[in-house]
């Protein structure tokens, strides 16, 4: 097998694929660079691609495939930048990556911690030597109720590590786990909406998902509700949140991920203007925090997305099946 691996990082995920090239035995070449049509070329020869979060469109596709590229793997959870219909209308395989779900899930709780204890207002105050305390009381999240919107792998880890801090969990979710019952209650998503002093969210970022949390999921909040977002951006209705940010009814918001990021993340950007009103809105205001997407960046995480890629892509080379293919 002959991977090419695009938008590759040099200063971590190259010494994982080198390592898991020496271990696996098979050819590969990258670049820093992400797919565009003018850089098509750089593929061929290839039998397969590793790319992450950029836009695989459908022209974009048709090019690669025109090149001899049989797959494609995107190292991340999510697949929805990939047109996976094209793709397979071409005889592509999609496959997306796995990793711990711990990473993520304790990054969330972190995100919750810091928005209730009003993190980025003390340490911006701090920066200009306002040392006061007026305006910075915090909430504690052992007397809390936590609503998890999605159990999956990530949330039931976040059901699990929260259950230590005594807090009463609420979860939701299409399919229920016995585990989760085990530290949480199963509601409806309206009563967990109304119930929660914050919300979680650990769902996919599918098209029946997108904006579950807008104007009106808002609006039936308690009054002061902590939002964090660790998963997809397309979940919140970025208006909506700003709106409900503005006026008090969302008390805080911490997102590791926010609406239309493609493009800023992971790129240096800081000598540019962005044309992105909505992150500057929302970095503006002193009760929401804005990360850069990167909830899942340990070096236990980095390392296995790298290898499910190569996994993936090595049973697809083989003809065979793999647990990680879009279907």
């Amino acid at each position: 097998m002959k991977l090419f691996a695009y938008s590759l990082r040099e200063y971590d995920e190259l010494g994982f694929l080198e390592d898991c090239a020496k271990e696996r035995g098979f050819e590969f070449g990258w670049t820093s660079d992400y797919p565009t049509l003018d850089n098509v070329g750089l593929c061929k020869g290839y039998d397969c691609l590793s790319i992450i979060t950029n836009p695989m469109t459908p022209r974009l596709l048709d090019a690669y495939h025109a090149q001899g590229i049989k797959s494609i793997a995107t190292r991340s959870i999510g697949f929805e930048h990939i047109d996976v219909e094209h793709a397979r209308s071409l005889g592509m395989r999609v496959a997306h990556a796995a990793y711990p779900p711990e990473g993520v899930a304790n990054y969330a709780i972190m995100l919750m911690m810091m928005a209730m204890r009003k993190v980025k207002l003390i340490e911006r105050a701090q920066a200009y030597q306002e040392f006061g305390l007026k305006g910075k009381i915090g909430k504690d999240i052992s007397s809390a109720t936590v609503g998890v919107i999605g159990t999956g792998k990530i949330g039931a880890t976040v059901v699990r590590h929260l259950s230590g801090f005594g807090c009463k969990i609420l979860a939701c979710d299409p399919y229920e786990k016995d585990e989760v019952r085990k530290c949480a209650t199963y509601v409806s998503l309206d009563e967990l909406l109304t119930s929660s002093d914050v919300i979680t969210l650990h769902a996919p970022g599918s098209a029946e998902n997108h904006h579950m949390i807008d104007a009106n999921a808002i609006s039936r909040m308690k009054r002061g509700v902590v939002i964090v977002n660790a998963a997809r951006g397309s979940l919140i209705d970025t208006d909506a949140l700003v709106s409900g940010l503005e006026s008090g009814q969302v008390g805080a918001a911490a997102l590791d991920t926010i609406e239309n990021e493609a493009g800023l993340y992971y790129l240096d950007r800081s000598r540019d203007i962005l044309p992105n009103r909505d992150r500057a809105v929302l970095d503006a205001l002193p009760n929401c925090i804005v990360l850069p997407h990167m909830a899942f960046y340990t070096a236990t995480d980095v390392r296995h997305m790298v290898e499910s890629n190569v996994d993936a892509l090595m049973a697809f080379d083989r003809g065979e099946d793999s647990a990680l293919e879009v279907k």
